[in-house]
């Protein structure tokens, strides 16, 4: 009997300390709807994709409210889609600060991968890393060359890996994508080829690979306080040990590169990439090896993944209809060049067009809820906030609401944004302004490596409907 009340008591804690941690807190406003935990974990027992997740349980809560209560990194966040919303979200930054997995869950895997960085920092830490790595993240004479180079051989390597294929077999591109993203990232801002578009197995780009299938479980991802365990949980170890591996290896790399090894002078200031300009900033102090590991590991990962997914996304856009690249195959034909300089690249409306609805309809990053209220804020005019809540966006969701994009916000139509380059641009623009296009966040907190993104897309797409259908 005593054995017995014993569980029963023991049990009774548990289920109430589970409640606890898990209860909406009061504090957040009850005019939101909220989504049912199980949501958020319906990774661990259903191969429904994210996409379909959204559709039936987040969609009609997100375009009648506009904002909803959302587990996730082991608590309840604030997730919004209405324009309205984000607009006054991304322009406040000194009210809902930027602060990633460092400061929300700083004991995690997650966090040990990026550290703290120029994504995800906020205040004093942001400005030094914006002012050491900016300038070579918003280089205006960007050579193309390295870009243009690697988008030849990817495309090679797709007609060799084609070749002698019965039909209607086809190439898996994931893993040469994410070989050709990291190969034109290194060239471009790390001042180094990791040889790895040519040489599948490089141990750099593998565990790219291992690295994915390790952060997004669904059960560590919304339990994070499990990672606290990882003599319990084996998993984990293996998990830190492998972003550690990944840390360490990389900075080997870049420290040791054959460039750098053998210059004999220094790089001139036009020269200069991001790297160059991390180093030098190590060098006079003015920042850590902490901080120079995790600014170099968020420049490797964000430059290539991004391009990875939204690559990704291409082939499958351009493949299920042809009139599409069609249309993108004249216009590219029509220029007359094989070796586009940025002028010609960036005077193709079409081309223009096309990558912008691409991150309209298949934004890379969908979701991110990576800020933190500072202080009590009402949000929007219309929801009382109180300090510390976690916000965050749906991109998806944003890019598809009819009443900010109309009947075919869903529908493919690169015409929607205009005829004429500068015309596409200025669109864009507005409509980030306005809260209603997010594929590079917004205000002065937007992606500086916008522009670059663009250029690696479009010179990237010119090659490869040039010569494959």
């Amino acid at each position: 009997m005593a054995v017995t009340t014993y569980i029963g008591v023991v049990l009774l804690a548990f289920v109430g300390l589970l409640y606890n941690y898990v209860r909406i807190p009061n504090s957040l406003p009850r005019q939101i709807p909220s989504v049912p935990i199980y949501i958020s974990l319906m990774g661990l027992f259903s191969d429904m994709g994210q996409n379909e997740i959204y559709d039936k349980w987040l969609r009609a809560k997100l375009q009648k409210y506009g904002a909803i209560k959302i587990w996730f990194a082991g608590r309840w966040n604030i997730l919004i889609t209405r324009p309205e919303y984000l607009s006054d979200f991304l322009k406040h930054e000194e009210v809902y600060a930027k602060a990633g997995s460092q400061k929300k869950i700083p004991w995690s895997v997650i966090a040990s991968l990026v550290g703290d960085n120029i994504i995800n920092s906020h205040g004093e830490d942001w400005k030094l890393y914006t002012s050491v790595m900016k300038p070579g993240l918003q280089k205006k004479n960007f050579d193309t060359s390295p870009i243009l180079y690697k988008s030849r051989r990817f495309v090679d390597l797709l007609l060799q890996a084609q070749r002698g294929l019965p039909e209607p077999n086809g190439v898996l591109v994931n893993p040469l994508i994410q070989r050709f993203a990291i190969a034109t990232m290194a060239e471009s801002f790390l001042d180094i080829d990791f040889g790895c578009l040519e040489n599948p197995g490089m141990r750099i780009e593998e565990l790219q690979s291992i690295i994915k299938r390790t952060i997004f479980k669904p059960l560590y991802f919304n339990f994070p306080a499990l990672d606290k365990y990882p003599y319990i949980f084996r998993s984990r170890a293996r998990a830190f040990t492998i972003m550690k591996e990944f840390e360490d290896l990389l900075y080997h790399l870049i420290r040791n590169r054959p460039r750098k090894l053998e210059r004999n002078e220094p790089v001139k200031p036009e020269d200069e990439l991001v790297v160059h300009m991390l180093e030098r900033a190590l060098e006079e102090g003015r920042i850590d090896d902490t901080q120079f590991r995790a600014n170099l590991k968020i420049v490797f990962l964000t430059a290539h993944e991004n391009t990875q997914q939204l690559l990704n996304s291409t082939f499958w856009q351009l493949g299920s209809d042809q009139s599409i690249q069609d249309k993108l195959r004249a216009e590219v034909l029509a220029t007359g060049v094989t070796d586009p300089t940025r002028d010609i690249l960036e005077q193709m409306p079409y081309l223009t067009s096309l990558v912008c609805e691409l991150l309209h309809v298949y934004p890379p990053v969908s979701q991110l809820i990576n800020r933190v209220t500072l202080a009590p804020v009402t949000l929007g005019e219309k929801l009382n906030l109180p300090k510390g809540t976690w916000v965050g966006w749906n991109a998806p969701g944003v890019h598809s609401d009819p009443a900010a994009w109309g009947p075919t916000a869903r529908e493919f139509i690169p015409e929607r944004w205009g005829d004429e380059p500068d015309e596409i641009l200025a669109k864009a623009r507005r409509e980030t302004v306005r809260g209603r296009y997010i594929a590079f966040n917004a205000y002065n907190r937007k992606c500086l490596g916008q522009a670059y993104a663009m250029l690696e897309m479009i010179m990237a797409l010119f090659e490869l409907v040039r010569r494959v259908k």
